[in-house]
């Protein structure tokens, strides 16, 4: 059984969907695939089979103003505007529709990770908590703290799940998966550093404290897991499928060249799934 995780990243997540439209290319199809933040996003097109569709988000959408920058800040005090991004331009009315009949019926196992702003612990969704043209376990998931106001779901505001799960890997072997893929947007030799997680925690420490928590140890948490799967990798239990260098891209960087650069980078990284699975 095929797991894929995709952690995520903010535009970085660009490089997973450069591997998972090299996947749609060679049929390699999962069983099961869990999505942090923008890898939740990128798994619903690989899912869905819509080669492609995620990288015009990341290299024409995410550039207009209605999607994210200081004028969305000033307006809705939320820096990413993810009702334009998984509601305006998603639905099936939208500009590019996500094909929620082919995520649907595609009988991959699919979950969304968020963060509970209350409790601090991860949540994972499922397609099952998705209808038609709601898409909102997604904007959860994608939820940046700090530059985003909490996502509501049923009166629960949740935020990136990242915070609380940042390489769930746990999670795909608990599920039953042998094989497993993870896709980071970093090299797999960089650690993360405390000091803006820190930061974050001190803004939203009064409301959210167990979220607060959750950010203040994000880096302690992801540097555990990345050894831990670093070893899995050595054993021949797990593959990392992670750029070589992300030319100093942050979460929401917006520079096209390098962004194209990062996706051909993971295009041409999948085909080491291809070897993997040969195994």
């Amino acid at each position: 059984m095929l797991g894929i995780i995709d952690v995520g990243g903010g535009t970085r997540g660009i490089f997973g969907t450069g591997v998972l439209d090299f996947c749609m290319d060679n049929n390699i199809r999962c069983d099961y695939f869990i999505g942090v933040s923008a890898g939740s996003a990128n798994g619903s097109s690989y899912l869905s089979g819509q080669v492609r569709r995620n990288h015009k988000f990341y290299t024409e959408y995410a550039f207009r103003r209605e999607y994210m920058g200081i004028m969305q800040l000033l307006k809705t005090r939320n820096f990413i505007n993810l009702d334009y991004v998984y509601s305006t331009l998603s639905n099936s009315d939208g500009e590019y529709p996500l094909d929620y009949s082919a995520l649907r019926d595609n009988p991959a196992k699919f979950e969304i990770v968020a963060t509970d702003g209350i409790t601090g612990k991860p949540r994972y969704f499922s397609k099952e908590d998705m209808t038609q043209d709601n898409y909102d376990v997604i904007k959860a998931s994608c939820c940046v703290p700090a530059v985003c106001k909490p996502y509501y779901i049923d009166g629960v505001p949740y935020y990136d799940g990242g915070m609380s799960d940042p390489i769930p890997y746990r999670r795909a072997f608990e599920m039953g998966c042998d094989k497993v893929v993870v896709i980071l947007t970093r090299p797999k030799d960089s650690f993360r550093g405390s000091d803006r997680d820190l930061k974050i925690a001190r803004r939203i420490r009064r409301k959210f404290p167990n979220a607060a928590k959750a950010i203040a140890s994000r880096g302690r948490v992801y540097n555990k897991q990345l050894k831990y799967i670093t070893e899995l990798e050595r054993e021949g239990k797990l593959l990392i499928v992670a750029p070589d260098d992300i030319s100093g891209l942050k979460t929401l960087t917006k520079d096209l060249d390098q962004l194209e650069k990062l996706y051909h980078k993971g295009y041409a990284e999948g085909v080491k799934i291809l070897r993997y699975l040969r195994k």
